[in-house]
């Protein structure tokens, strides 16, 4: 008889579901197969969710509502732009996916802390990505949004350190953490270390591995994200906060605007690799 106690439990699970298919009505069947009932909303249909006119966001939330899937957090490409770029346009868009939010019911959203130019090092770029982000959590805060940041390659709080220093600055009740394995590996970061670092200001996790010697990602568990040992330490601090599936296994529509210099995917089948995915999460929870 097994009586190995199921990692997490307690712990509602989410996914990107656009990385299953572009069509809504497709994430929603497959999701509905798999018995998973919330989705990290990044884009349906093909539409980004920050481009969403409030018509077709309701059209959107009707549909998940009739087959009771519910939104864990808005997957909103806020602050993945370049630290140079126009900022008065970003804060109208968050403002207009804080409306998103509204109507999906969900008090998150995702959110990244700008890209560094080539030509130059985090550091110089600091003043401005503090200044830029105290702005969006004053603009969330009117909202009552909590925005997470996401660690990302290439963006100023890419690794733990720099994500540390957001964290001391800015947490609170509309500002903390979304923890990303394989995002750590691919910047040269080690999750352990990474995740003992941010460990207070964890509010939310994406599940995804990558391998260091490639930086490819691979299925949960199979790279050298610790996610098992990851996992054992959020059990034991009391998380029970979501667990998101992020695959990035296949070449889902929306990839190559999702990341800088993206990697072409080996497999091809959306579905296929999402499945797959799935099947590696569920074996690494227990």
């Amino acid at each position: 008889m097994n009586t190995q106690h199921k990692l997490l439990s307690s712990c509602p699970v989410s996914c990107f579901a656009d990385e299953i298919a572009e069509s809504l009505d497709r994430q929603i069947e497959v999701l509905s197969r798999l018995g998973i009932s919330y989705v990290e909303l990044r884009s349906a249909d093909g539409i980004n969710v920050s481009d969403f006119t409030m018509n077709f966001a309701k059209e959107v939330k009707k549909k998940l509502d009739q087959a009771n899937i519910h939104i864990s957090a808005i997957g909103s490409p806020i602050g993945k732009i370049g630290i140079d770029d126009d900022f008065d346009a970003h804060l109208q868009k968050l403002s207009h996916t804080e409306q998103m939010a509204d109507i999906f019911e969900t008090p998150y959203i995702r959110m990244f802390s700008f890209y560094i130019p080539e030509n130059y090092v985090a550091a110089d770029c600091r003043s401005e990505v503090l200044f830029r982000t105290e702005a969006m959590i004053a603009e969330a805060a009117h909202n009552n949004i909590t925005l997470l940041h996401e660690n990302e390659k290439g963006i100023y709080g890419d690794n733990a350190s720099r994500c540390l220093d957001l964290m001391q600055q800015f947490a609170g009740k509309h500002f903390s953490c979304t923890f990303d394995f394989a995002n750590f590996i691919q910047c040269g970061q080690d999750p352990l270390e990474a995740y003992e670092m941010l460990s207070p200001y964890i509010s939310y996790v994406h599940v995804k591995d990558a391998l260091f010697a490639t930086r490819e990602v691979v299925p949960a568990g199979t790279g050298d994200g610790h996610l098992p040992e990851i996992f054992q330490k959020l059990d034991a601090s009391g998380y029970h906060g979501f667990l998101s599936l992020e695959p990035h296994l296949a070449n889902f529509s929306g990839l190559a605007a999702l990341e800088h210099n993206a990697a072409i995917r080996t497999e091809n089948n959306t579905e296929k690799a999402f499945c797959v995915a799935w099947e590696a999460f569920q074996k690494v929870l227990g």
